[in-house]
This record gives structure tokens, sequence and C-alpha cells, in this order.
């Protein structure tokens, strides 16, 4: 086919489509959701209110976020819920796997149709409804009505977090939501591009999250500093010179500080101790270490390395690392699904065959 257009591996700096949702500037080191500073809404705003943000175009005020809320709840009270919830948790102890049962089994329960069928209501309807099971399917339990990040605290931990706690959590989650055209969220697009129902769209998006180099690293950088706590510079030294890359260091967006690092190390720093204390010492060798070695291309802390030691400083077990950052990243894959069954054009790249020629 001699009309191909070559584009560089992984589609890096390829455009694929237009968005309203965000943007990444990488080289500046700012992200926003809809025109607003991510950080800042990650600071002062609560997780439903960005929620709606992506989902529905516009922060809330009194009446709107009342009605968002009550849909919210709406959809977490629904009466065959817990029974759907329990039948799949009795037959795995994987939270990531159990979500992907909950939100095919709901689809069936609910009748999905594909998105296609449906107008913009039902679409809207939809995205709320499937990503607000997703707080209850991955930590299981009855929603108090204090808040979404509350109640997911404390039926993960067990026990009633404290303000500050649900503080830094929620920031994590927030800044989370959404990243550009993430390998999850562009799985997300492209099957809804299909016009696919939503628990297909974000089934396929939540296989794509789970691989350890998109939303598996943040207990691997904890681990690092556990092995690094006697002597990082060695360690960090050590796994250099072998050639392994330092999970929670670079990102591929960004060429200078990620602004959801500082963020979250502000936030682990307000937690304090020693772990903190332990994880900014970490970071400052890593980097200089780094800097030393790759001069052109310097590689800083990324967001996985401080979500790491806030969700460590909040309870939050390691095993459930992966499917917290999945929680907040639902949000952002409904808001992608909405906006890409506006468009009626399926997504459909070709391959260049590189095998061997047909002979004969």
């Amino acid at each position: 086919m001699s009309d191909l257009i070559d584009v560089p591996r992984g589609l890096n700096g390829v455009v694929a489509a237009e968005t309203t949702i965000s943007d990444v500037d990488g080289d500046a080191g700012v992200y926003h959701y809809r025109g607003s500073s991510a950080v800042e809404l990650a600071r002062t705003r609560s997780f439903e209110d960005v929620w709606q943000l992506l989902v529905v175009g516009e922060l809330p005020d009194a009446t709107t976020r009342a009605t968002f809320a009550a849909r919210v709840s709406a959809a977490q009270a629904d009466p065959a819920l817990p029974g759907l919830i329990a039948a799949v948790t009795a037959r795995t102890d994987q939270p990531l796997a159990a979500l992907r049962a909950v939100w095919t089994l709901a689809a069936s329960a609910r009748s999905s149709a594909a998105l296609y069928d449906l107008d913009s209501d039902a679409r809207l309807d939809e995205a709320i409804a499937f990503a607000a099971l997703a707080p209850l399917a991955l930590a299981p339990g009855a929603a108090g009505g204090r808040g979404v990040v509350a109640d997911y605290l404390e039926r993960v931990t067990g026990t009633a977090p404290d303000d500050a706690h649900v503080r830094a959590l929620s920031a994590y989650l927030v800044a989370a939501m959404d990243h550009g055209f993430n390998a999850s969220t562009f799985t997300a697009r492209v099957i809804a591009s299909t016009g696919a129902d939503m628990a297909s769209c974000l089934s396929g998006a939540l296989g794509a999250l789970s691989g350890p180099l998109h939303g598996g690293a943040p207990a691997r950088a904890l681990d690092s500093l556990d092995r690094a706590d006697d002597d990082p510079a060695a360690w960090i030294a050590g796994e250099l010179d072998a050639g392994r890359r330092l999970m929670g260091f670079g990102h591929a967006v960004y060429r200078t500080a990620d602004p959801r690092s500082e963020l979250l190390r502000e936030v682990a720093r307000g937690l304090g101790g020693d772990r903190v204390t332990q994880a900014l010492a970490f970071q400052e060798e890593a980097e200089r270490q780094l800097a030393q070695r790759r001069p052109e291309r310097p590689l800083h802390a990324n967001v996985e390395f401080y979500a790491a030691v806030v969700m460590e400083q909040c309870g939050i077990p390691r095993a459930m690392f992966t499917p917290t950052f999945a929680l907040a990243r639902t949000i952002g894959w409904t808001a992608h699904v909405l906006e890409q069954a506006r468009d009626p054009k399926i997504i459909r790249p070709a391959a260049r065959y590189v095998g061997r020629v047909l002979v004969g």
C-alpha cells in the first residue's frame, strides 16, 4: 500500500483525535481539565465536583451539585447491586477482575444498549451509573453517604478516616482522573468508536491500565523505597548500572517536572512521617544520579512515586494502589467515551507488513 504514512513507534506525538476534556503540555509541565488547572482543582475541589466537570462539562453550582449527587446515589442504591457484587467477590479476591466482572454483569442487568443506539442523555446516564459502581466493586460495602472518597477509604482501611487523609486521597484521585491520550484512555476511545456499550469501553480500558508499564507502577515504586532503605545511593546506582529503570521516575510526555508529582509531594509533606522523609531523600538522590548519567534528558519523579507514598500514608495497602488509580481514571474514561461516541468515524489505523513475501 503506497499511501501508508510512517509514524513513530508507540504513536508518540501523533494526533489521533480532537478533545475538549484535558490537555497536557509536557514542555511547560502543566495540564488542565476543560481549561481549569488540574493541580488547582485537586487542591480546592471535591472528587464529585471534578467528576461533574469532566463528564458534564462544567463545574457545579449548589443546584447542579445536588442533582449530580442524587444521580450517583441512585446508581449506587440499585437493589440488585449488593447481590451482584457479592456473587463476583465470592469467586475472586482480585479487585480489578471484580470490577471488570461487575461492569459486565451490570450491563446485562441494566440491559445496556450500544452507545451508537443511545441519545446524549442516555449515554450520560450510562457514564454516571458505571463510574458510580467502581468504588463499590473495588472495595465492597455500603456507600456511607459522606462522599465517594471518604466512603471508599473507610471500606479499604476498615476504619473511619480523618479529614487529612480524605483530603490527601481526594487530591490524588482528582489529579489522576485524566491525562491526555494515555494507553487506557485511547483504548476506551477505540472501543467507543465502534459504537459499543459503556461497559465494554470501560472494561477494555481497565485491561490496558492493569499493565505494569501503565497503572502498576505505584506499588513498584514503594518496593524500591523498601529495598533501598539502608543505602539508597548504592541501591540506585546498582539498578542503573544493571540497565534497569527506576519505577516512578521519568515520563513519556513531561520534559520537566511532573506537576502531579509536585502536588503529591506537597500533600505527602503535609501528612509527614518517616516514609515521607525517606521518599524525599530517595527522590533527591535518584534525580542526581539520573542527571549525571543522562544530562541531555532530565528524568524526574513522576506521579506514581508520590502517589505510592500518599496512598500508604492514608492506610491503603499496596494491593489496592492500582485499583485506586483505576477508580480515579474511570472518571476520565467515561468522559472520553462520551466524547468519542459523538463522532461517527471508527478508529481504524493501518499496519505495515514486514513479514515473508507471498510466494506463488
